[in-house]
């Protein structure tokens, strides 16, 4: 090859070297932008899916939560369980009950929080005022608090369950004169305004059903009604028009 070729072939390579390079260096930038893409995206799917499910545990952990069209309240009141002292966990209440007299009960929030608040505003509102007790089993207990005298009523809500069975500790035993929360048989968090009073002990109730005080004075206003009912069937069903009415609930503190 004479020195003019070969100067003119490496002319040739040296003018495409570059371009080799600039090809190579075009493929790497491609990859390089590929693979950022799929970093970012990888990253925005991440926290969109931990977004998502923050706000799935969120709505699991709140008030929202449907049973039968009814708002499972949450374990706090409107004042709080926070800003509830020492003193204030045991609350005094009389339920008047009309042509018997006057049943005195304790009600304990450091057992059932929920369930204690729950009845004292229900009580403070004026919701028993004129209610009755619906259901009586002489021997057994007095059930009370439905807004339609059936049993099937209630307050417009359901509250948790505050017993064993349902994940809170409850050593509130159902002896006679423990005051207890009714709910519908099978679902645990479906109390809420309806309640019950033992005329007898049955422990077979404990750790199913939210016990949350007891009467201290008035058991012969609770015997005398158990006494004089006359249930429809095995249940304890009243008739309405013989239903004892309540006059009053009241807050003493």
């Amino acid at each position: 090859m004479s020195k003019k070729k070969q100067t003119a072939a490496w002319k040739k390579k040296a003018e495409a070297a570059p371009k080799k390079k600039e090809m190579v260096l075009s493929k790497k930038a491609k990859i390089i932008t590929a693979i950022i893409a799929v970093v970012i995206a990888l990253v925005l799917a991440f926290f969109i899916i931990r977004a998502l499910t923050r706000s799935s545990s969120v709505s699991a952990a709140t008030p929202g939560v449907i049973t039968e069209q009814k708002v499972v309240k949450p374990l706090i009141s409107k004042k709080g369980v926070s800003a509830v002292s020492d003193s204030d966990k045991l609350h005094h209440v009389e339920i008047e009950v009309k042509d018997y007299g006057v049943i005195y009960l304790e009600l304990d929030e450091t057992v059932a929080p929920l369930t204690v608040q729950n009845f004292i505003e229900l009580a403070e509102s004026g919701f028993y005022n004129g209610l009755t007790f619906h259901r009586i089993m002489n021997g057994f207990m007095m059930q009370g608090g439905c807004p339609e005298g059936t049993g099937n009523g209630d307050a417009g809500y359901f509250i948790a369950g505050e017993f064993d069975a349902n994940g809170y500790t409850n050593p509130i035993s159902h002896k006679r004169g423990v005051i207890s929360m009714a709910r519908r048989s099978g679902d645990m968090n479906s109390g809420g305004s309806q309640f019950f009073i033992m005329q007898s002990d049955n422990f077979t109730l404990d750790g199913n059903y939210a016990a949350f005080g007891w009467v201290t004075a008035g058991m012969e206003v609770v015997d005398r009604i158990c006494s004089d009912a006359k249930p429809l069937n095995n249940n304890g069903a009243i008739a309405k028009e013989e239903q004892p009415v309540i006059t009053s609930v009241s807050v003493i503190d």
